[in-house]
């Protein structure tokens, strides 16, 4: 049979059977019991969750389950039973009934004779029939199954007018993994098993914080340092600090005019303001911006503005028109730009 189960069997468990089934410490619901659910993961690398895919069969009343493994979890005492799809399994629906729509429900079932006195032991995939209505409703899960999907099964259908697969599939499916493992839900929402667990929804990662999923934000590393930056002619550092996360630097540096007074141009002259370019100080590699950016400067009585390129070159380009830089006087100036 494709569909097995490991540690059911009253007589024997073939060694393929304990091979292919899962069994051990998976995502819990209590201190003993595990959450039934689907093993995520798929071939290519590209699908969340692909064991036991339900596609309907174009012009047919009929769908295949995609090979998968699962556990389907008993009562606490009774323990989680693994279960393993070897190949694809073909379903058949029963015809559209005259009058109503109806909805099936397609389901991963464990049969145990020593608690349910089914008379049967082993693991099924099959199809439980809904009542057709008016507005129909997908019947109750049966005990010890797992929900795949539902079936919209239209009034009337049958080979001949087969259902449109395409929208008449709905995904019940839900997921397990590792105890520890991130589980991937779409619109799962049942609580988490313990703080600290975590989930990926949809693609955003969060962590149940023992009454709510939270989005989890992961801590940003932070670098910073106060040394490396050296100062031009006449000019002498005093302080310097700087941080850098996620490829984004930030800075702050402050120097001393050792050197004789600087005068900016006056209003009305040719490029007011200009104070030559000067070259007041280097950041120290790795610090750098990726591409020439602009500080603000000041010393307390005018402001200006500097220039630093790749190279960490920090030249003082202009300055309050008839602004003059005095010999003693603190410049500070800061910026913020991508390394």
């Amino acid at each position: 049979m494709p569909v097995r189960s490991g540690w059911l069997s009253p007589d024997s468990q073939t060694r393929e059977d304990t091979r292919l089934v899962s069994l051990g410490a998976l995502t819990a619901v209590s201190p003993v019991a595990t959450r039934s659910g689907i093993l995520p993961g798929s071939a290519d690398g590209q699908t969340r969750l692909s064991g036991f895919t339900v596609q309907g069969v174009a012009n047919s009343m009929t769908a295949t389950v995609s090979p998968g493994r699962a556990i389907v979890q008993g009562a606490d005492a009774q323990g989680a039973y693994p279960a393993a799809l070897t190949e694809s399994l073909t379903l058949t629906f029963a015809d559209g009934d005259a009058q109503y729509d109806r909805i099936d429900l397609v389901v991963l079932r464990i049969y145990d004779d020593a608690y349910d006195a089914s008379g049967r032991t082993e693991a099924a995939v099959e199809v439980v029939r809904g009542t057709p209505a008016a507005t129909p409703a997908a019947p109750a899960t049966p005990a010890l199954a797992l929900p795949l999907y539902e079936a919209r099964i239209p009034k009337g259908a049958s080979a001949a007018q087969a259902p449109n697969w395409t929208t008449a599939l709905t995904g019940r499916r839900t997921a397990t993994v590792a105890l520890g493992g991130i589980l991937p839900v779409t619109t799962d929402t049942a609580n988490g098993a313990h703080p600290g667990q975590y989930r990926d929804l949809s693609g955003v990662l969060q962590r149940w914080t023992g009454s709510a999923w939270a989005d989890y934000q992961p801590p940003v590393p932070v670098e910073s340092t106060a040394t490396g930056a050296t100062a031009g002619t006449d000019w002498s550092v005093n302080s310097y600090a700087a941080r850098r996360a996620h490829g984004v630097c930030s800075f702050t540096l402050g120097l001393t005019r050792t050197g004789a007074n600087i005068t900016a141009t006056a209003a009305g002259t040719t490029n007011p303001g200009n104070v030559n370019d000067v070259l007041i100080a280097t950041l120290p590699a790795g610090w750098r911006p990726a591409g020439e950016t602009y500080a603000i400067a000041t010393d307390g009585f005018a402001d200006g503005a500097a220039r630093i390129t790749p190279d960490g070159s920090v030249y003082l380009v202009t300055w309050s028109t008839s602004g003059v830089i005095q010999t003693g006087n603190s410049l500070r100036l800061s910026a913020c730009f991508v390394l």
